[in-house]
């Protein structure tokens, strides 16, 4: 992308960070919650993704380059932090893929063919992970090109739940109360959800990745912050028109959203083709939102391949394109293996699409337990690094915000780990195989850090030889 009419300005941003960050899958987990759900986002919204917007800003803008995430934790920790941050950034996207998939086949089910057998599920599932590793291979025009038509659909379809919401209350009355007491934050209801509230509002430093594609790196605050207050809307506003619509003990994590349309477009004709029409978008969606992932995350994994730190074929670049074919490649294996795993151990759609989502979630969380002390690391340790935009407020209001950060996250990971942790009970027939996925994980990822650092030793070995013969 060498024309600088085709490098991204802050609306491209902008579209590319909504495009990453709101997600359309787990609208239904935060309307679950019930009616709370309001009063909880807006207390993250203030307490989390505030800050954490300006860090990234600061980040993106301070330290640019491919890497983003990697590149940060790089210069913070040095390199081995960096390789585990890399390893569970890129490799949760083939974790995550599946389950966006997953709850796509339920939806197309629903909507189209309430009769299609789970291998059928199964087969659209493959088909849509190599659909993706498709476009993320052909070019990043492309792949921006998606991004921007998904997060236009994504706002289309969460203002039809929203606005459709207001409506039929308005005609029918209200399904859920909305009293202040009922908005105000507890812990009675849906806790186990509370956790995706937390997921729905990541990946705005994933633009930093593309730090090369924009005109200025200087717009990125802007954009970032433009999507920000756009997302956060966005989110409130589809939550309360799903509440509005549907019981919140009536909302089923797979199949809620087309249960909303169906009881806001009615039974006529007309209405079932309003369901169609919105439905296939909300699907379109899901789409756009692992082109995004993919694209950035793949990025990262071969930036950290071509210096050693991951395995070789991670790095591999197409030369036509110049897109990371090797890491797009395993990404796509994954997704399939994780698919045909959950075929052969198919329970009810909402609880597998729940377990393949919060193993993948703890894993996606990992890296900003190193991203929030990585910002006080090089505040402290870089004062003299020129910083195009810097969080306003001394150091004293830098280790608040960084502390509150990693907490949110900490709590957020235990939740998905331990969704009846507040009650006291594990259930371990849920807790057991998400616990277990993310211990084999971390334990590969440790394997392919060993191997880093012995072929790092090896090169270091040899230099030092080369040298030594060069000097007799």
């Amino acid at each position: 992308m060498g024309n600088s009419d085709k490098k991204m300005g802050p609306g491209n941003i902008a579209l590319f960070c909504l495009c990453a960050v709101i997600v359309i899958d787990t609208l239904t987990a935060s309307a679950s919650i019930g009616v709370s759900s309001v009063g909880w986002w807006v207390v993250t919204i203030v307490v989390f993704v505030i800050p954490y917007g300006l860090i990234t800003s600061e980040l993106g803008t301070a330290y640019p380059g491919d890497g983003g995430i990697y590149d940060w934790v790089k210069k913070a920790f040095g390199y081995k932090w960096a390789v585990r941050t890399t390893w569970f950034y890129w490799i949760n996207v083939g974790l995550w893929m599946p389950a966006v998939y997953i709850m796509f086949a339920g939806m197309f089910a629903e909507i189209f063919y309430p009769e299609l057998s789970i291998w059928g599920q199964i087969a659209i599932c493959i088909a849509l992970t190599w659909l993706t590793i498709l476009i993320c291979n052909l070019s990043v025009d492309i792949g921006v090109w998606v991004t921007n038509i998904g997060a236009v659909l994504k706002i289309a379809v969460i203002s039809v739940l929203g606005v459709g919401g207001f409506i039929y209350a308005f005609k029918n009355g209200v399904a859920n109360e909305f009293s202040f007491s009922a908005i105000i934050p507890s812990f009675d209801s849906g806790i186990e959800f509370l956790p995706a509230l937390v997921f729905n509002l990541m990946g705005f430093e994933l633009v930093a990745t593309m730090t090369k594609e924009m005109r200025d790196v200087r717009d990125m605050p802007k954009a970032v912050f433009l999507s920000v207050g756009i997302t956060a809307f966005l989110y409130i506003f589809g939550t309360i028109g799903i509440l509005m619509a549907l019981p919140s003990e009536e909302i089923g994590l797979v199949a809620g959203i087309i249960d909303t349309l169906k009881t806001l477009f009615g039974d006529s004709a007309l209405g079932q083709f309003g369901v169609q029409f919105i439905g296939t978008l909300a699907l379109l969606t899901f789409i756009g939102n692992m082109v995004s992932w993919t694209m950035g995350a793949s990025r990262a994994a071969a930036e950290a391949a071509t210096e050693g730190e991951l395995p070789k074929v991670v790095g591999i670049i197409s030369k036509k394109y110049n897109t990371p074919t090797g890491a797009n490649f395993i990404t796509g294996a994954l997704s399939t293996i994780v698919i045909v795993a959950y075929a052969l151990f198919a329970q009810d759609s909402d609880g597998l699409f729940w377990s393949v989502f919060a193993f993948s979630s703890c894993i996606f969380l990992f890296p900003y337990l190193f991203m929030f002390p990585s910002y006080i690391k090089l505040r402290v340790a870089e004062p003299d690094v020129e910083r195009p935009f810097k969080v306003p407020g001394g150091m004293g209001v830098q280790w608040v915000i960084s502390i509150i950060c990693f907490f949110v996250i900490v709590q957020a990971v235990v939740l998905f780990i331990f969704p009846e942790i507040f009650s006291g009970v594990v259930d371990w027939a849920y807790t057991g195989p998400v616990l277990v996925g993310v211990i084999i994980t971390v334990g590969i990822g440790e394997y392919i850090l060993y191997q880093a650092i012995s072929n790092k030793a090896k090169e270091a070995a040899k230099v030092e030889s080369a040298s030594a013969e060069s000097v007799n």
